[in-house]
């Protein structure tokens, strides 16, 4: 199995290949590359949505990770994370505690309670992975950044005007 193909700016800084200027630049100019001028979060983003999506899209755009083409992509995160952050405060408020003042015997209430937990955390973990899942496309995750890294260039020491006069000259 082939491995993804890299930008070539991340091949040279790695050092990996041995290719001629004209390749270089022949490989660099057949690379697609998205500007990123126009972003702008979707209408069905509530307002506390779309100011977190400019806040993100901020932090994505200073890293060079964002493009115009990954607005959508960015929206469904925050709808899935504001979505399971709703569910996660509803499981909160669950309590398997017997209510004194109600008719229904203690066994069928608490059977009622633990239903609606674990319907409710059955759709907090799908939350959980829409999250997760969008985080990794966008960079957010700590191993999807870390294979975003482009290593720095070796800077060329300073030649040595004493080395013409030595033997491994």
């Amino acid at each position: 199995m082939a491995r993804p193909r890299e930008p070539i700016d991340l091949i040279a800084a790695k050092g990996r290949k041995h290719l001629t200027n004209e390749e270089y630049e022949e490989r660099r100019q057949s690379e697609v590359t998205a500007s990123n001028d126009n972003i702008k979060p979707p209408l069905f983003l509530s307002k506390k949505e779309r100011e977190k999506f400019m806040e993100l899209a901020e932090q994505l755009i200073e890293l060079k990770i964002m493009s115009n083409l990954d607005c959508d992509i960015l929206a469904r995160y925050i709808k899935a994370e504001t979505e399971y952050i709703k569910v996660t405060k509803q499981l909160q408020k669950i309590k398997f505690v017997p209510d004194k003042k109600s008719m229904v015997t203690e066994e069928a209430q608490l059977a009622e309670q633990y239903a609606q937990y674990n319907y409710l955390s059955k759709i907090q973990n799908r939350f959980m992975k829409a999250c997760n899942e969008n985080a990794r496309e966008l960079g957010l995750t700590i191993s999807s950044r870390c294979r975003l890294v482009i290593p720095k260039v070796k800077e060329e020491k300073p030649e040595n005007k004493f080395m013409k006069h030595s033997k491994h000259a």
